[in-house]
């Protein structure tokens, strides 16, 4: 009787229910490709190696499954999907603009350094259809109309969603709604918040794209918040 081999790690086995059963470290990660997190590991570690090494060769999954590098990047990957990290393409941009090492790339203290970096330029339609997505998850749990969630939502909660990302000072302060909020908040919840919304840095962005602001307060009026 031939033996069954396993096509990846080419262990024979005398019964072919061994070999179905059978479950090596590169078969694993062939039946892995699909998952969200693997698929942001493979994407950060074809961009490490266009940019940071300067391959002219692209990488394919298979140098991706047999690299060195494959748990680390993996390991980032699944970071992104368990912090539902904002624009992880521009995150691993950013990391690699900014030279840091990979066995940091899951450390919160750079993933906060790069958000806050990135509400800073990320475009008005971007932040306001997160906020919108936050306002319509907001809806689901409790049954109140998405537009008032900063209204009406746990202030904790809320300054949470802020320091994540997912409401932006573009609806902050350009928002009913959100002026509200600001009202109500106590001294250390501003303290939490302050990096995200501080003030001085975002009215001069407002006046040197005023014609944003000026959208952003039209669509939020509309909408209600």
């Amino acid at each position: 009787m031939m033996p069954h081999k396993c096509t990846f790690c080419k262990k024979e086995f005398v019964r072919e229910t061994s070999l179905e059963t059978h479950m090596c470290e590169p078969k694993r990660r062939y039946r892995e490709q699909g998952e969200p997190g693997v698929r942001l590991g493979f994407q950060a570690y074809v961009k490490f190696y266009e940019s940071a090494q300067r391959s002219g060769k692209t990488k394919t999954f298979d140098d991706f499954a047999t690299s060195a590098y494959y748990k680390a990047f993996v390991k980032f990957g699944r970071y992104c999907v368990e912090t539902k990290a904002i624009a992880p393409g521009r995150f691993m941009d950013w990391l690699l603009k900014h030279n840091k090492k990979i066995d940091y790339w899951c450390s919160d203290k750079i993933y906060t350094e790069y958000l806050l970096d990135y509400l800073r330029i990320e475009a008005v339609e971007d932040a306001l259809s997160r906020a919108i997505e936050y306002g319509i998850d907001w809806q689901e749990r409790g049954g109140s109309p998405a537009k008032d969630c900063l209204r009406y939502g746990n202030t904790n909660a809320t300054c949470y969603a802020i320091t994540a990302g997912r409401i932006s000072p573009w609806v902050i302060y350009n928002s009913e709604s959100g002026q509200k909020f600001l009202s109500e908040l106590t001294q250390e919840q501003v303290a939490m918040i302050w990096p995200y919304i501080d003030s001085d840095a975002w009215q001069k962005k407002f006046k040197e794209y005023a014609e944003d602001r000026a959208y952003a307060q039209e669509i939020l009026t509309k909408a209600g918040w």
